[in-house]
């Protein structure tokens, strides 16, 4: 391997060595540091906090780079921190490249990577949750954090500030564009460590930025750009689908000549394009055209990413997570609206949110300025068309009705615009909150522990009113705490009666409530047990309802079940006032509700920290298997080809907390079956969030590559999980058949005679049974004699309700058409009456 940036500045480097050995690294590289660089890196090889608040473009990751140098060469330990995964993971993989794979980990909370190096990447809770538990005691040296402004965000800006309170040894950099007035963050961080702090900020961009305001349809803006070159555009939405939307309509503009389209598709070679939205996406991007969205899949997203890097893409639209740090190069940002949902209600873009989405236009190194356009309000545009129109004519400028904004909608203008762009970012407002983990970790900590939460709660950087809420707060907790018998305080002090699980808090923290419920089933109770008598599904249940609410999943199921109630109200002659009064009640599929809301009320009772975190019983993996649904299916079933990312985020999260979470002797055969069929779902529509580590640990350094990510290993590889995609088809014909569903069964099966078939069978039998039973692997019979020849042979029992089992569904199992698609495929040749 070739010598590191590590290998160059080892340990025991002075601070001349530092700043000289980086000097020399940088300069090798081609790069001219910035004078605020400059000042940087030297106060940092010094020992000094660093707050870096220069514009986007001015190397602030450069500056990072040069901080764990500084660290290492000390001997000390490092921590990055930013505010999503995606941000941390793309920073690991960078630092891997520059430092070498052993001085670089990674810690997500979900699953870690070379968690003991000397460089630890991480979110900014994960950091805190340490800092809690071992307060100036923790091995941390020093501290990273990018994109500071979160310490204002109301939910997260405690993760923010609680590593300033509690690591005084630490060395910290602070970065972000958009930080405002930091004199008291700077005077308190001076105060608590005994370090001087730079402030390093006021710089002018390398990369000046012209401004605009523009009354034209959004295409006819976007072709005005591309005809002065004023490209990568990034158009800026504010939902998902507006700018799938918008990608979608600019491709009727000529975006790219005929040799663009023929290198960009030379670049994407042999790319699997598996799923609905991947053939949207790739017939853009073969156009010039990228989408860039926190819903995509994390392959499409880094294959945008990677193309628009090489310059192959001229549009790019996607949403506002542009401000986030995401490496996607653009000379000009446009931005379609100053106003935006967020979460709680439609309000203009505050000054950190414009400059930190406005910040991102022109390419050091690359271009003399960079363009930020934002479009008018659509009513002002359509005004301006019609005047246009009308051109000097008195009388039909008369005549134009002049259009308003509706009722209710937040308005902005010219006038909006002019005082964004003029405005400094607003100051930064802490929002240190209380909860019981974060309680419970002090208290673990151990020795002075009243001394620890006093100051935890009163020198922070509340204002008093804030603090004494605070103290209230903890008070609170602490009798909560004690009358659960999980602390004492008695003459020989404050402490836990429980040992605390390494990852308390870290991980999913409702797993010691899952473990606790997953008690109360029992595996070979069936119908007669706590449960709904499928203890593999149950367990499933369990899982999920610790696991956060996938908002887009579960808005669409709902939706889906309220139609089939209205559907089924209708057949019954129900009025419509009472169909719309029991529609309130329908709501997305919750597996154990009752069951699960009385244990959880057990378990707190006991354990009150359990109160923080919401119980929320739900079904998409259930959901999934109980349909016999592959990926493609469930996305298309519920309508979800904006959402795909999420999706596999929610499986990839499940699969991860029931491989952690149950305990090796509460799995059956049929729980480790469901186990690897959703660990081999998730590797075969993404294979980057299983084996992701595996894959990338040693980053493709030839930048000609073919930006093709690792193909997912064969299907049938993992025998277990692919005898379950088996059994999961023939059991789709079984519900199907129990529906009586003679077109999706004639689709799925055409030469099977499965209409004759249905009334044969409803002749011997009043019905199909379903339930778990029926979905038993001792009625799915497999035969691999032939797999030499390619084929399965699969036999799947019928349940009636006698108990005759004389119907059975035969089929064969294409091994090699499996392969191909990542998929079991499965051909019914006979259903017989025995």
């Amino acid at each position: 391997m070739s010598s590191t940036l590590r290998d160059r500045i080892p340990e025991g480097s002075t601070a001349d060595a530092v700043y000289e050995g980086f000097l020399e690294w940088t300069i090798e590289r081609g790069i001219d540091l910035y004078p605020a660089q400059d000042e940087a890196v030297l106060e940092l090889a010094s020992g000094s906090h660093v707050i870096l608040a220069t514009p986007t473009g001015t190397g602030k990751s450069l500056v990072a780079v040069a901080a764990h140098t500084a660290s290492l060469a000390r001997g000390g330990r490092t921590y990055y921190t930013a505010p999503i995964k995606a941000l941390v993971s793309e920073k690991f993989f960078a630092l891997v490249d520059i430092f070498g794979p052993d001085a670089v980990g990674m810690v997500t909370g979900d699953s870690s990577v070379n968690p003991d190096a000397p460089i630890i990447c991480c979110t900014a809770e994960i950091l805190a949750n340490v800092a809690l538990r071992l307060g100036p005691d923790a091995e941390i040296d020093q501290v990273v954090m990018d994109e500071f402004h979160y310490y204002g965000d109301p939910d997260r800006g405690w993760a923010w500030q609680v590593p300033l309170l509690l690591l005084p040894k630490a060395q910290f950099l602070l970065m972000s564009a958009t930080l405002g007035d930091v004199s008291a963050i700077k005077t308190d961080l001076e105060r608590r460590t005994g370090r001087p702090v730079a402030h390093i900020a006021g710089v002018e961009r390398p990369v000046p930025l012209d401004y605009s305001y523009a009354r034209r349809p959004v295409h006819e803006v976007v072709e005005g750009l591309l005809e002065n070159r004023e490209t990568p555009v990034y158009i800026v939405h504010f939902s998902q689908a507006a700018a799938l939307e918008r990608a979608q309509a600019l491709s009727s503009v000529k975006i790219t000549t005929r040799e663009q389209r023929d290198e960009i598709a030379e670049a994407i070679g042999g790319f699997r394009f598996t799923t609905g939205f991947g053939k949207t996406l790739s017939r853009l991007v073969r156009a010039g055209i990228g989408v860039h969205h926190a819903g995509m899949l994390p392959r499409y997203r880094r294959l945008v990413e990677t193309l628009a890097q090489r310059g192959l893409l001229r549009v790019i639209c996607g949403t506002d997570t542009l401000g986030v740090g995401i490496n996607v190069p653009i000379r000009t940002v446009l931005i379609t609206a100053l106003s935006k949902y967020d979460g709680t209600k439609m309000r203009q873009l505050s000054a950190r949110e414009f400059h930190q989405i406005a910040g991102r236009a022109g390419r050091a190194g690359y271009d003399t300025h960079g363009s930020v356009v934002v479009l008018a309000p659509e009513w002002e545009i359509e005004n301006a068309v019609a005047l246009a129109k009308a051109g000097d004519d008195a009388a039909k400028r008369k005549k134009i009705v002049r259009k308003k904004a509706p009722t209710g909608v937040v308005n902005w203008g010219e006038g909006s615009f002019e005082r964004l762009v003029a405005a400094e970012p607003e100051p930064l407002s802490p929002q240190l909150k209380l909860t019981t983990a974060m309680l419970i970790n002090v208290i673990g900590r151990g020795g002075d522990v009243f001394g620890n939460v006093r100051s935890l709660v009163f020198d922070n950087h509340e204002p008093k009113a804030r603090q004494y809420d605070l103290a209230r707060r903890a008070i609170a907790l602490f009798r909560t705490l004690v009358a659960a018998d999980i602390v004492v305080a008695d003459a020989d002090g404050i402490r836990l009666t429980v040992d605390l699980q390494p990852n308390f808090a870290l991980n999913q923290p409702l797993s010691p409530f899952a473990l606790a419920a997953i008690d109360l089933l029992d595996p070979d109770a069936g119908d007669t047990g706590v449960g709904s008598g499928h203890y593999a599904l149950d367990v499933v249940s369990v899982i999920e309802s610790t696991l956060d609410d996938p908002r887009a999943i579960l808005s669409q199921q709902e939706y889906k079940a309220r139609g089939e109630a209205v559907g089924a109200m209708k057949r019954d002659g129900i009025e419509y006032d009472e169909r719309m009064e029991l529609l309130e009640s329908v709501t997305w599929p919750k597996p154990l509700a009752e069951l699960l809301a009385q244990a959880y009320e057990t378990f707190a009772s006991s354990q009150p920290w359990v109160r923080d975190f919401e119980l929320s019983p739900k079904s998409v993996v259930r959901d999934m298997f109980e349909r016999a649904m592959s990926f493609g299916e469930f996305v298309s079933f519920y309508q979800l080809g904006r959402s795909e990312g999420l999706v596999l985020r929610y499986l990839s999260d499940a699969y991860r907390a029931i491989r952690q979470t149950v305990p090796a002797e509460a799995r059956t055969d049929e729980l480790l079956d469901l186990i690897e069929w959703l660990g081999e779902l998730v590797r075969q529509v993404d294979s980057s969030l299983v084996d992701e580590w595996q894959a990338l640990i040693n980053p493709v350094a030839d930048p000609e590559a073919p930006v093709v990510p690792p193909a997912p290993p064969s299907v049938i590889a993992n025998r277990r999980a692919f005898v379950v995609l088996v059994r999961n088809e023939m059991f789709r014909r079984v519900q199907l058949a129990a529906l009586q569903n003679d077109d999706a069964l004639v689709e799925l099966d055409p030469d099977a005679g499965w209409p004759d078939v249905l009334d044969r069978y409803f002749g011997d039998h009043d019905e199909i049974l379903t339930g778990g039973a029926a979905r038993s692997p001792a009625l799915c019979i497999l035969d691999e004699s032939d797999a030499a020849t390619g084929i399965w042979r699969v036999e799947q029992i019928i349940d009636d309700p006698a108990g005759d089992h004389d119907w059975r569904i035969r089929a064969e199992v294409d091994l090699e058409a499996s392969v191909e698609e990542g998929a079991a495929v499965v051909r019914v040749t006979e259903v017989v009456r025995l």
